[in-house]
């Protein structure tokens, strides 16, 4: 039987912005159908190591894959022909739009399980708001539709930069129970997080991001101690990347003992 090939690749991915050099040689991969979730601190790279994947930053080196096809030397457009879609980090919603207008904004990139009918199944509170502009919605329900307009063009890989940030815990109760019905129509997720319980929840796999790396990678079933986790995240800039792999038992390479 032949192994189910990878959704996506990045190998020793640097990505300078001037004289900055802000990723130092990224390396992940997310198998296909799986919730991938890079958690750590602000401003340690995470949504510039999405944004290059997505192709709205330009990457100084390495490689970005999806399904096997290098993506760096396309245009975003072009990345979306791999299918790909981005959920970005603040929303990026069009104030002049309603919420229908939204969803009919973009073609699909290929037919799929979420149509228009399908997306406001699951989000029920956008069927209530679909003549609304996106200026007079709730941050909820900002969020949601933010999700719907990455969800409706049917993507084969969803990047979703922190989809919960400045919500209430109900509503990030709402967005966690959409990630297994993501999953069950078969896409893949890269998911960007700064709430560790969020991310611990939905996800598969969790990778701890540190000053422009990958330090350590887990299953979600490895990790039994979080209090040690949070701790690898909150000090792991002070600490040397040995020191914290012999001192918590972390494997970079995946697996490891929490």
């Amino acid at each position: 039987m032949v192994p189910e090939m990878d959704a996506l690749e990045v190998r020793n991915l640097h990505v300078h912005y001037g004289a900055s050099h802000v990723l130092h040689g990224v390396d992940l991969v997310v198998p296909s159908q799986s919730v991938t979730a890079v958690v750590g601190r602000n401003g340690v790279g995470k949504t510039t190591m999405i944004n290059t994947i997505m192709g709205l930053v330009p990457a100084t080196s390495g490689r970005a894959m999806a399904w096997g096809e290098d993506l760096l030397d396309l245009p975003t457009y072009g990345r979306r022909a791999h299918g790909l879609a981005l959920v970005p980090q603040g929303r990026r919603l069009f104030s002049s739009l309603t919420v229908k207008e939204h969803l009919k904004l973009v073609d699909p990139i290929r037919e799929g399980p979420f149509q228009q009918e399908d997306i406001l199944e699951v989000f029920p509170l956008l069927a209530e708001r679909m003549g609304a502009y996106a200026d007079t919605l709730s941050g909820g329900e900002r969020s949601m539709l933010s999700i719907a307009r990455g969800l409706i063009v049917n993507p084969k890989i969803l990047l979703m930069d922190e989809p919960t940030e400045g919500l209430a815990p109900l509503l990030v109760e709402a967005i966690a129970e959409v990630f297994p019905r993501m999953q069950a129509a078969g896409l893949t997720i890269l998911l960007v997080e700064e709430k560790l319980a969020f991310a611990l929840r939905v996800a598969d796999r969790i990778m701890v991001m540190e000053r422009g790396e990958i330090i350590a990678t887990f299953a979600r079933e490895e990790v039994e101690d979080v209090g040690k986790l949070s701790e690898l995240i909150l000090r792991g800039a002070g600490v040397p990347r040995i020191d914290r792999e012999i001192q918590l038992g972390f494997d970079r390479r995946g697996g490891g003992e929490l």
